[in-house]
């Protein structure tokens, strides 16, 4: 599984505002409602939100995968947001988080589920450079240029 196959042109926030955790959650949800990815955005946020209770989706280097399932998702939704200032994330080294990949899947399929989460770890743990190339990336489509060159050079 590539996680440049599932990012989409239009699912990219090219510049979060937010740098509170339940903010950026909020903000990523609005912008799905906006695009009509989703319905229900309360009940997406309070999802989000108690998976976080759970313990904190940010994985450390400045990367989080907020993650939730939610019915009535039929095919998987991957946003990527990008904040320039970082958003308190309550990650494990205490750092913030200035790349936010939210997946929301449909608890019908939990493997893949499962398998968009390790595709979009793998990526964030195994190139050393993602993050400073994301936030150098001057648009869109240059962004999601970096996701594909990124896995392409994991799989040399």
């Amino acid at each position: 599984m590539k996680v440049h196959n599932l990012l989409m042109q239009d699912m990219v926030i090219t510049d979060l505002n937010s740098q509170q955790r339940g903010d950026a959650l909020k903000e990523m949800v609005d912008f799905l409602k906006r695009k009509n990815k989703i319905s229900k955005g309360r009940e997406l946020y309070g999802k989000l939100l108690r998976r976080e209770e759970l313990g904190s989706t940010a994985i450390g280097g400045g990367v989080a995968i907020p993650h939730c399932k939610m019915k009535g998702v039929n095919s998987p939704i991957v946003l990527l947001a990008v904040s320039r200032q970082g958003v308190e994330f309550h990650s494990l080294d205490g750092k913030p988080c200035y790349i936010l990949f939210l997946v929301i899947s449909s608890p019908e399929n939990p493997s893949l589920n499962l398998q968009i989460l390790a595709a979009i770890a793998h990526l964030v743990r195994k190139s050393n450079s993602l993050k400073k190339k994301i936030l150098e990336a001057k648009s869109i489509s240059s962004l999601l240029d970096v996701i594909r060159k990124e896995e392409e050079k994991l799989n040399e």
